[in-house]
């Protein structure tokens, strides 16, 4: 942290391969190869936010000695220079939302890595996302604040109060007032079983605690977007415009239910799976 708080260093964590290595299924396929004072870096990741404006790159690969194979246990999270050689940005960023972070594609080759650029020690990656999966739940807090923002906005709107819009009140028809009743549920919904999931968080947690942290990521993620959705329908043809937060907000909520680990359907799936199946049991 010294580099952040002395030098404001700016760090990003990239996580994505297109594999199913970022939804904890497989060992990363960016290797790290040991050699005398470090490693060697190789391999890619996508959707690599702040890839280009990072300073470092906190990058979670799989050590591999020569002759040895990929396990997901041997994770190691290194800090990369953004200007280290052999490190590369390609692509573009032209996304349906979530345009701000700008997350181009990271390339890696040949990346000499020195041994105190470790983040973390051997091993504690892997046991920290075994035992302690709450830390998978560090995205949703974005997505609850841009469900707020969509509320917030839409009673400035009603009121007539939103800055650099005409001060026209249209808080008094009956549509406009169920639609922020519902929003308000909703709202209060998913801030309920996020705040309970998120005080939840701790090493070894018990399967119901697991199975809310699911159900949270999946509200938060959700939700979001479905109250962006009600927002717009019910403050009409000026949310579409771009010189109003609404547009933005319902583009970006959108994307929440797409980012790894926890997806929306991966959510789903282990909700489903986990309920019903205690661990080691097959119906074999």
């Amino acid at each position: 942290y010294k580099r952040i708080v002395e030098d404001g260093a700016i760090y990003s964590q990239p996580f994505s391969e297109g594999g199913a290595a970022a939804a904890g299924g497989v060992a990363f396929s960016t290797e790290a190869k040991p050699v005398k004072g470090g490693w060697l870096v190789n391999g890619k990741k996508i959707f690599a936010s702040l890839s280009g404006h990072a300073d470092y790159y906190g990058v979670l690969c799989t050590e591999v000695a020569e002759g040895d194979k990929a396990l997901r246990r041997n994770t190691l999270y290194l800090a990369i220079p953004a200007k280290a050689d052999g490190v590369s940005v390609v692509g573009d960023w032209d996304p349906l939302g979530m345009r701000g972070t700008v997350s181009r594609t990271l390339l890696f080759r040949d990346v000499f890595v020195p041994e105190d650029a470790a983040l973390m020690p051997r091993g504690v990656y892997f046991q920290a996302a075994m035992r302690w999966p709450h830390m998978f739940l560090t995205l949703s807090p974005t997505y609850v604040g841009l469900a707020q923002a969509a509320y917030d906005f839409t009673l400035r709107y009603l009121r007539g109060e939103v800055t650099g819009t005409p001060p026209v009140k249209r808080r008094m028809y009956p549509t406009k007032q169920i639609a922020v009743a519902q929003m308000q549920i909703k709202l209060e919904q998913d801030k309920a079983i996020w705040f309970q999931a998120i005080t939840e968080a701790r090493a070894n947690p018990t399967k119901e605690q697991v199975l809310r942290a699911y159900a949270a990521q999946y509200s938060a993620m959700e939700g979001a977007n479905e109250i962006a959705t009600l927002a717009i329908r019910t403050c009409g043809g000026q949310a579409m415009l771009k010189s109003l937060p609404l547009e933005r907000i319902y583009r970006d909520s959108r994307c929440g239910s797409l980012m790894l680990p926890w997806t929306a359907e991966l959510c789903l799936d282990r909700i489903g799976r986990e309920a019903l199946y205690e661990t080691g049991e097959s119906d074999e």
